[in-house]
C-alpha cells in the first residue's frame, strides 16, 4: 500500500461510512435523552424506576455483549456481525415504536442495546487502513460519535414534539435501515485483518487488566461520567419545564450550551497537549462536574421550596441552570473525547483492544446504573436525592483522578517481525526494547507481530524494522 501521509481511497471511503454507521445508530440510542423524562410519564406503567431503566437499558446489553461481539466479528467476518446487530437494533427500534406501557419501551431498549457492534466496527476500521494512518479514521469515527450526541440533543425534542415517542423510534429504525444498507453497499469489505490485540478484546488478558492502577482510574471515571448522565437526564427535561422553558425551546438550550461547551473545551485541549498539562486539565474537567452536579442539587432544592410560587422561579433559576447545563456539557465533552486517548497511551502495548474492551463495557455499565439507581433514588428518596448522589460519585472520582500518574506523549505501532522460535522471541523482544525511544515492546511469537509503544521525537522505525527483520 501507499506510504503516502493522507488517507488513501480505501481508507477514505472506509472512515466516513464507518463513521456514519456508528454515528446513526448513536444518535438512535442518544435521543431519547432530552424528551423521555417528560413523554414516557404518558406511558402506562410509568413509575420513576421503569423511566430510569428505559434511559439505561441499553447499557447493560451493551457491556454484556460488547466483547463477544468483537469475537464473533473475527471468527465470522466484519461486516456480517455489523449487519446482523444492526438488524437487531432495528427490531429494538421497532419494538419500542409500538410500546404502549413502559415496559415495552425497556424490552426495547434492551434490545438495541444487543446490537453491540461498537468492537466489530473498529475492528473493521482497522483492518481497512494502515498502521500509520490507523490513528485518522479512528479520529474520525470518535468525531461522529460526538456530533451524533450533540445532534440528538437538538433533534430528540423537535422529533418528538412532532410525532410523539413513537415517532422518535421510528425515525430511529428508518436511520438503521439506512445504516444497513450503506454497510452493505458502500463500506469496503476487509481482506486483511489488522492484528488482534490492537483492536479486540482477548479474554486471557482481561483479568490481569482490570487491576491495572492507572487503567482502573479511567474505568471508574467513565462509569461514573455515564451513570451521571443517565441518571440527570431522569430529572433535568423537566427541570427545563418547571422554570419556563417550554419543550418546544429545550433544542436551543441544548445547542446554545453545547456550542458554548465545544467553544471553551478545545482550546482546553490543544493548551493541554502543547504545555503536556492533560492531567491537570483533566482532573480540573473532573472537578467542572462536581461543580456542575453540585448546581443542580442547589437548584433541585430551591424548586421544590419555591414550587408554589412560580412567579419567581424563573427569572430567578434560569441563568443558574443554563450555567449548570453548560458546565456539565463542558466536563462530559472534554473528558469523553479525552480519555479513549490517554487510554491508548497508558495502555501495555500489544493489549489495547483488551483494555479498550473492559473501557467500553465500564462506560456502558456506568449508563445502565445511572439510569437504574437514579430512578430507585426518584422513587424512594425524591429527585435532589439523584444529584446528591452523584455529585459525591463524581466527587469520588475527583480524588481518584488526583492520584494519575503524569501522561506521557507516546505513539503505538505494530510491526511484523520474520517468524522464529518462541526463544529466539524474546531475545528478540529484549534487544528491541533497547533500541532509543522504545517504551515498551511486546512481542507475539504464534501471529508474528510486534507490538510498540515509541516515544515519537526519539524512535527510529528504518533501525526497528531493520532488527525485526533480520
Amino acid at each position: 500500500m501507499s506510504t503516502s501521509s493522507r488517507l488513501n481511497s480505501i481508507e477514505k471511503k472506509a472512515a466516513y461510512s464507518l463513521a456514519a454507521v456508528f454515528g446513526l445508530r448513536m444518535l438512535g440510542l442518544f435521543m431519547i435523552l432530552p424528551v423521555f423524562a417528560i413523554y414516557g410519564a404518558e406511558l402506562e406503567g410509568y413509575s420513576p424506576v421503569w423511566l430510569g431503566l428505559a434511559i439505561g437499558a441499553y447499557g447493560l446489553t451493551q457491556a454484556v455483549l460488547q466483547i463477544p461481539m468483537g469475537m464473533l466479528s473475527d471468527k465470522f467476518g466484519r461486516k456480517p456481525i455489523i449487519i446482523i446487530g444492526l438488524f437487531v437494533f432495528l427490531v429494538g427500534s421497532i419494538v419500542a415504536a409500538n410500546a404502549t406501557t413502559i415496559q415495552g419501551v425497556v424490552v426495547g431498549r434492551a434490545l438495541q442495546g444487543m446490537g453491540a457492534i461498537a468492537s466489530a466496527i473498529l475492528a473493521l476500521a482497522a483492518d481497512l487502513s494502515r498502521e500509520e494512518q490507523r490513528s485518522k479514521v479512528m479520529a474520525t469515527i470518535g468525531m461522529f460519535i460526538g456530533f451524533s450526541f450533540i445532534l440528538s440533543m437538538m433533534v430528540g425534542p423537535i422529533v418528538t414534539q412532532a410525532f410523539g415517542l413513537s415517532g422518535l423510534f421510528w425515525l430511529t429504525a428508518i436511520l438503521t435501515v439506512f445504516a444497513i444498507l450503506v454497510v452493505n453497499f458502500i463500506v469496503p469489505s476487509s481482506i486483511n485483518k489488522a492484528p488482534k490485540g490492537d483492536h479486540l478484546a482477548i479474554p486471557a488478558q482481561l483479568k490481569k487488566l482490570i487491576s491495572h492502577p492507572q487503567l482502573l482510574r479511567l474505568n471508574v471515571g467513565v462509569f461514573t461520567l455515564h451513570m451521571t448522565l443517565s441518571a440527570s437526564f431522569i430529572v433535568l427535561p423537566q427541570f427545563f419545564i418547571s422554570v419556563g422553558v417550554p419543550l418546544s425551546q429545550h433544542w436551543l438550550l441544548y445547542l446554545s450550551t453545547l456550542v458554548g461547551s465545544i467553544v471553551v473545551m478545545v482550546p482546553c485541549m490543544i493548551w493541554a497537549l502543547k504545555k503536556q498539562k492533560e492531567k491537570q486539565m483533566f482532573v480540573a474537567a473532573v472537578g467542572v462536574l462536581v461543580l456542575a452536579l453540585g448546581l443542580f442539587l442547589v437548584i433541585t432544592n430551591f424548586l421544590v421550596d419555591v414550587c408554589n410560587k412560580e412567579s419567581i422561579v424563573a427569572p430567578t433559576t434560569v441563568p443558574l441552570l443554563v450555567l449548570a447545563v453548560l458546565l456539565f456539557f463542558i466536563a462530559f465533552n472534554y473528558l469523553e473525547a479525552t480519555m479513549p486517548s490517554i487510554l491508548s497511551r497508558i495502555t501495555p502495548a500489544g493489549v489495547k483492544g483488551s483494555a479498550m474492551g473492559i473501557f467500553t463495557t465500564s462506560q456502558f455499565l456506568g449508563a445502565f446504573s445511572g439510569g437504574l439507581f437514579g430512578g430507585l433514588i426518584a422513587q424512594n428518596f425524591g429527585e435532589p436525592a439523584i444529584f446528591v448522589i452523584m455529585t459525591a460519585a463524581a466527587l469520588v472520582w475527583f480524588f481518584v483522578a488526583l492520584e494519575m500518574s503524569p501522561i506521557k506523549k507516546s505513539k503505538t505501532m505494530s510491526l511484523s517481525f520474520n517468524a522464529i522460535s518462541e526463544a529466539e522471541t524474546e531475545e528478540l523482544a529484549q534487544k528491541v526494547v533497547l533500541i532509543p525511544g522504545v517504551l515498551e515492546a511486546t512481542l507475539v511469537h504464534s501471529d508474528a507481530v510486534a507490538y510498540l509503544k515509541l516515544d515519537d521525537k526519539a524512535a527510529n522505525i528504518d533501525e526497528i524494522n531493520a532488527l525485526l527483520k533480520s
